[in-house]
């Protein structure tokens, strides 16, 4: 936890950010996020869910940054699809259901609180809000960076189950999941989610049984940014 008076710590993020753009780094200082991400990892672990938290948060920031800095997007774009990759989750704090739209809005107001200007509220709003399959679609550049973040964090250090014979297929598929890369190349345009795994854990099939509609939700992310996502099990090339 940080030190120091809360109120005076977000006083001081809020006066930086009045003569800068908001940043990642500002978030991360802010008692606020601090506690949403905290506890809406403790809400789902306490329904079963895989890790949410801090991990998650920052990777997911740091997967959608590297994406669109990869592919060449502004540096101003690229900060923003880490503000939403960091934020994308804490909407889990009020319930599971309807977690993107709740976690939009509560992004919404942490980001008026530090300065950022209307228009990359929406930006930012707008892709938490669209990030998950069932109701969401890619809607810019952002959320597009955003979904490959989040889709592509599969794990075995997100399983918090700590006995395999009680695992369901979510804790399965991600614990049988010893490696994962996703490898962007400009050149070739072609995003690649490359995974190895333990198949006397899980079977490939049971990847796809849970997670396709994920990977469709890639698909269309990587055509917004004008790619073609691929999927790479064990080796062998499957999307």
């Amino acid at each position: 936890m940080m030190g120091g008076d809360q109120h005076g710590d977000v006083g001081r993020v809020t006066a930086d950010t009045a003569v800068r753009p908001l940043v990642l780094e500002d978030l991360k200082r802010d008692h606020e996020v601090e506690a949403y991400v905290a506890k809406a990892d403790e809400y789902t672990a306490a329904i079963g869910y895989t890790e949410h938290g801090l991990r998650h948060a920052n990777l997911v920031a740091s997967i959608a940054t590297n994406v669109l800095r990869r592919l060449g997007s502004p540096e101003r774009e690229v900060q923003l699809a880490a503000i939403a990759g960091y934020l994308h989750d804490i909407g889990n704090l009020v319930g599971r259901i309807n977690h993107e739209h709740t976690g939009a809005l509560l992004a919404g107001r942490i980001l008026a609180r530090l300065g950022m200007s209307p228009i990359e509220m929406a930006v930012v709003m707008g892709a938490i809000g669209n990030h998950e399959e069932q109701t969401g679609e890619p809607v810019s550049r952002v959320g597009a960076a955003l979904v490959i973040g989040d889709k592509s964090d599969v794990h075995r250090t997100r399983v918090r189950n700590p006995e395999p014979t009680s695992f369901d297929i979510h804790d399965r598929v991600n614990y049988a999941v010893e490696h994962s890369f996703l490898r962007v190349d400009e050149r070739a345009r072609t995003i690649t989610l490359e995974l190895t795994i333990n198949t006397a854990m899980s079977q490939v099939m049971e990847y796809f049984e849970i997670f396709l509609p994920r990977m469709v939700m890639c698909r269309r992310a990587a055509t917004l940014l004008g790619c073609q996502f691929k999927l790479q099990i064990n080796g062998t090339k499957l999307l």
